[in-house]
């Protein structure tokens, strides 16, 4: 079997890859910096002027992929981007996910991608120029309001959040919760899933409406942190919905097309989501490798000691392995394999994590697991013991990460800082 990519692939890829390694990672400092001052819930200038710079380049809006013949609602609309397949853009996503706000900078980052993509191919023409240019252009942000606190909303015909026709308008009521990138204050709009009709097929009750972060009746109520981070400046949200209006305009494809809506919307999320968690955990495996050619215990270094060989390796079959599954799954696009390959993608990353976090927990100073760059993504005991133990310099050369010693410096993360919500 040829595994090798094609002229687009690379080329793609590499562009992304270079931009980030040269303009993007210089700038964490920056980033941490602007994000430590004043507000939580702001816009970081640095993410703004790094967008500008992508634009110009050409790096913009890479994940619309080409309609494949289907027809879309309104077909007048020209969309900004070079139109990638799913898998040419996976590439890129996984260069993104190294660094966790990099996607911003090309205008690629949830749930802006996937609402893009609901606009584009369902959208009518209004409803595109008044929300789907202005988040092409990089200029607003929107959220997803699907999931609720009081259901399994893992299963959406459960949700409650009514979608109530009453003459010239929809009345929307309910409560939504870890609502992404409502913290955000550019935040403008969202693509809401309610229910119009209890009474109709099962999957047919539900339908999609937008609705504009402004309209009377909604209220942020707070932040749900995420292991004590609050993930600001966007930030995931609880969101309550009394009575709120909009008119029949801001209906999406029809009453009663929610799911046929969500399965179009989620299957590329998927991939893209796959594919930065695979670049995430490339970023940790990094880290633990230069860490542990570089700490010393017991005379030397933690490389020529023990089964830390046996975690290099299983990380590096983890990683090729779900890469594999996942750039497959974006090749098929099939809705319920990109959903398989998710699971698996976040089981492996967490392991990996979980693993590149232990070697920090010995490291002197005030810090110990917030040194750890991707430390907010593995849902694991931060309190275990420091393991001086395994792994050999042959396992870690093979790995392709460079003679040793390296050089590591890893700045302090930064905590969630009080409850409040932003207020709008």
């Amino acid at each position: 079997m040829d595994f090798t990519l094609g002229p687009a692939e690379t080329d793609w890829r590499d562009r992304v890859r270079d931009f980030i390694q040269e303009y993007v990672r210089p700038r964490v400092p920056d980033y941490e910096a602007q994000q430590r001052e004043g507000e939580r819930w702001k816009v970081i200038p640095v993410v703004e002027e790094l967008k500008r710079h992508a634009r110009a380049e050409g790096l913009w809006n890479l994940f619309m992929p080409p309609s494949n013949g289907a027809a879309s609602v309104d077909e007048s609309f020209d969309f900004d981007g070079p139109g990638l397949t799913n898998l040419q853009y996976a590439f890129c996503a996984e260069e993104m996910g190294r660094i966790p706000w990099a996607a911003e900078v090309f205008n690629c980052s949830a749930p802006d991608t996937g609402n893009m993509e609901v606009l584009h191919r369902y959208g009518t023409r209004e409803q595109k120029d008044e929300w789907l240019r202005p988040l092409m252009d990089g200029e607003i942000r929107s959220a997803f309001l699907m999931t609720e606190p009081d259901v399994a909303s893992s299963d959406a015909t459960n949700i409650r959040c009514s979608i109530e026709r009453r003459g010239n308008e929809y009345v929307i009521n309910g409560r939504k919760w870890w609502s992404s990138g409502a913290g955000d204050p550019r935040c403008k709009v969202a693509i809401l899933m309610g229910k119009t009709d209890p009474q109709a097929e099962k999957h047919k009750q539900q339908s999609m409406v937008l609705v504009p972060l402004d309209a009377e009746g909604i209220r942020i109520e707070r932040h749900l942190p995420v292991f004590g981070y609050d993930d600001a400046p966007h930030g995931h949200m609880e969101i309550a919905l009394e009575d709120v209006r909009v008119p029949p305009s801001n209906m999406l494809l029809g009453e009663g097309r929610g799911f046929e809506i969500a399965q179009g919307r989620l299957g590329p999320g998927r991939i893209h989501h796959c594919m930065r968690t695979i670049g995430a955990a490339e970023e940790a495996l990094d880290v633990m490798v230069k860490r542990l050619v570089s700490r010393t215990a017991f005379g030397k270094t933690i490389a020529d000691q023990g089964v830390w060989e046996e975690r290099i390796a299983n990380a590096r079959i983890d990683i090729e392995m779900t890469r594999l599954l996942c750039l497959k799954a974006a090749d098929m696009m099939v809705v319920f394999f990109g959903y398989t390959t998710f699971m698996r993608s976040f089981a492996k990353r967490t392991q990996l994590l979980h693993c590149s976090i232990r070697i920090f927990l010995g490291r002197k100073g005030p810090s110990t697991i917030k040194s750890h760059p991707r430390r907010k993504e593995a849902p694991r005991n931060p309190h275990s013991k420091p393991d001086p133990s395994f792994c050999s310099k042959k396992i870690v050369l093979a790995c392709r990460f460079g003679q040793a010693p390296f050089d590591v410096t890893v700045e302090p993360g930064i905590p969630a800082t009080g409850g409040q919500a932003p207020q709008r």
